[in-house]
C-alpha cells in the first residue's frame, strides 16, 4: 500500500514560505526564545534607567528602544537577542541595517504591532520592517 504525503499541518512550519528551514540554525526563532530575549532587554534598560536616569518609564521605554536599534542595526540583535542565540535578519537573508532597525524599533516600542502574529510567528514589526527573527 502507498503512502501518501505528510499532511497539511506536517509539511508546513513558521518561515516555510519564506524559505527558512525547520529546525537549527536560520530557522525561525521559537516564542520562547523571543519573549526572553525581550524580558532580557527590559531588565537591562531598567537597570540603566534607575542607575542613570531615575527610573523614569519613558527614560526606560527609551534605553529599551536604543538597545534595540543600534543592536539590530549593527549586530543584528539586541543584548537579549545575541544572549539567547538569535537574530534578525531582513526577509532575504541579509542583514536589515539601520533603516529596517530602527523602523522594526519604534514598532516593537509600541507593543499592538508586536502582539499580532503571522503564520511564520512574524510579529507586525517584523513583517512591514521586511525582517524575520532566526536562530544562530
Amino acid at each position: 500500500m502507498a503512502r501518501s504525503g505528510p499532511s497539511g499541518a506536517e509539511a508546513s512550519w513558521p518561515g516555510r514560505r519564506l524559505g527558512l528551514p525547520r529546525e537549527g540554525s536560520r530557522s525561525v526563532a521559537r516564542t520562547g526564545r523571543r519573549l526572553a530575549g525581550v524580558a532580557v532587554d527590559w531588565a537591562l534598560a531598567l537597570l540603566v534607567s534607575s542607575a542613570l536616569l531615575g527610573g523614569d518609564p519613558w527614560a526606560t521605554l527609551g534605553v529599551f528602544a536604543l538597545l534595540h536599534a543600534v543592536g539590530v542595526g549593527t549586530v543584528g540583535g539586541s543584548p537579549g537577542h545575541l544572549l539567547l542565540r538569535v537574530r534578525v535578519l531582513r526577509v532575504d537573508g541579509a542583514w536589515p541595517g539601520p533603516w529596517r532597525a530602527l523602523v522594526r524599533t519604534l514598532l516593537l516600542c509600541l507593543v499592538i504591532p508586536a502582539a499580532i502574529w503571522d503564520a511564520d510567528q512574524r510579529g507586525m514589526h517584523d513583517r512591514l520592517a521586511g525582517t524575520v527573527v532566526v536562530r544562530r
